[in-house]
């Protein structure tokens, strides 16, 4: 398994090794991109996995910052990602460039410290300028051909995880085990 691991972190290696920050899409990376009406209490809602919200988890707990960026901004997700207790959660813009820039000035990384998964063309601005970009296979192919990795796993069902654990194991991140 070690050789497989290695395997497949070694064309991104040293672009995963400068990330400090690591950022997401909600829909259509961290869901399936699906909705459903909750009623006007909750309005719309989505499905998330569980092994990419505690990969987002495992990252934060390892020292690096973590967050959303989503042209969303329904209860639900704010209120998912409130609980995982990111480093940050940008909402309810598609128009992300200023979140990143917020980001970069509150965070003191550059561009290259910065991974984003995303699968929208409104997400190309941020993939195109991050050191690390990753996207779904269901994406569009302008967006595919602009990133450095396209997940096995499609979104909502474990992605942002498969992405999550290249920088792990290329940064050398074990989660720690509480008994």
């Amino acid at each position: 398994m070690k050789d497989e691991i290695k395997k497949r972190v070694a064309p991104f290696e040293a672009k995963l090794k400068k990330i400090k920050v690591a950022l997401f899409d909600v829909d259509g990376i961290l869901t399936d991109g699906r909705l459903y009406w909750g009623g006007e209490e909750v309005g719309y809602n989505r499905f998330f996995n569980v092994h990419d919200g505690y990969g987002l988890r495992m990252l934060e707990r390892a020292g690096l910052e973590v967050g959303i960026i989503t042209g969303g901004d329904s209860k639900g997700v704010l209120k998912r990602f409130s609980d995982l207790g990111l480093t940050y959660m940008f909402a309810g813009n598609e128009d992300k460039r200023g979140a990143l820039n917020e980001i970069l000035e509150k965070s003191k990384v550059t561009d290259d410290e910065v991974l984003y998964m995303g699968d929208e063309f409104f997400d190309l601005p941020l993939l195109k300028r991050v050191g690390f970009s990753a996207t779904v296979p269901d994406a569009s192919l302008e967006i595919q051909n602009e990133v450095d990795y396209i997940t096995k796993k499609e979104g909502g069902r474990g992605a942002a995880r498969e992405v999550i654990d290249l920088l792990r194991w290329s940064q050398g991140i074990v989660p720690k085990i509480e008994y």
